[in-house]
């Protein structure tokens, strides 16, 4: 028997090939299928750029928030790939992680991601020290910590707001806070790693302090949600 970690209910696995696989390989499972079927997959026509759904008669391949983005980066849009839906039950899921700071969600979200794309380097999306401090532990990179190998080559600055207290405009208005850690030799392609992306102004501003100290890398970035 398992325990769900959100719902807390003794739960017995039905096992099938993917499950088998991806339970001898991690050891667990950690969401009962309620819990489990309230994350809704992306689906149907998205955005070719961020991976945001659109309606079925939206005219363009890009949504609105990569139009502004492509003003500002009329040559270089930074693809997305998302794998969930944010609805209620991520953000439940993100307010008790985040907000609370209930350290054992972080398998929760690993659970969710299963696998990353392919890239030669992966760089978490860094706390703040003042974060970092508070929760005592890092949100982005317990998530995938157990699934691709590391690099932190970024860091950031203290901020007075955390992005999810922020309204859309609060958002886009944010200043840069990250720095690039230029120890490190990367090439190739690089997968920023995150947990949602809502406006893209976070992962644009990480993607900007890499490209400064490593100009000849392909970054690419990844949100377990959008």
């Amino acid at each position: 028997m398992n325990r769900c970690l959100l719902c807390n209910s003794l739960f017995k696995v039905q096992l099938n090939y993917s499950n088998l696989f991806f339970s001898l390989k991690n050891d667990k499972i950690v969401l009962c299928q309620s819990c489990f079927s309230k994350f809704k997959k992306i689906t149907g026509k998205t955005c070719q750029n961020c991976n945001k759904r659109l309606s079925e008669n939206f005219k363009l391949d890009i949504c609105q928030d990569c139009q502004r983005w492509q003003q500002l980066y009329p040559d270089n849009l930074l693809k997305n790939k998302a794998l969930y839906r944010y609805n209620d039950a991520f953000h439940d899921l993100m307010v008790n992680y985040k907000r609370y700071g209930d350290f054992l969600l972080h398998e929760v979200l690993s659970y969710l991601v299963k696998k990353l794309p392919k890239a030669d380097f992966y760089v978490p999306v860094p706390s703040s020290p003042s974060h970092l401090e508070k929760r005592k532990f890092d949100t982005i990179s317990e998530i995938y910590k157990d699934l691709v190998p590391l690099t932190f080559a970024l860091t950031k600055d203290n901020s007075q707001q955390a992005q999810g207290e922020k309204n859309k405009q609060q958002r886009l208005a944010t200043k840069q806070t990250f720095k690039s850690v230029k120890k490190y030799k990367l090439s190739g392609r690089i997968l920023l790693l995150d947990d949602i992306y809502t406006t893209g102004r976070t992962l644009y501003h990480a993607r900007d302090a890499l490209q400064q100290a490593y100009p000849k890398i392909e970054i690419m970035s990844f949100t377990i949600a959008r």
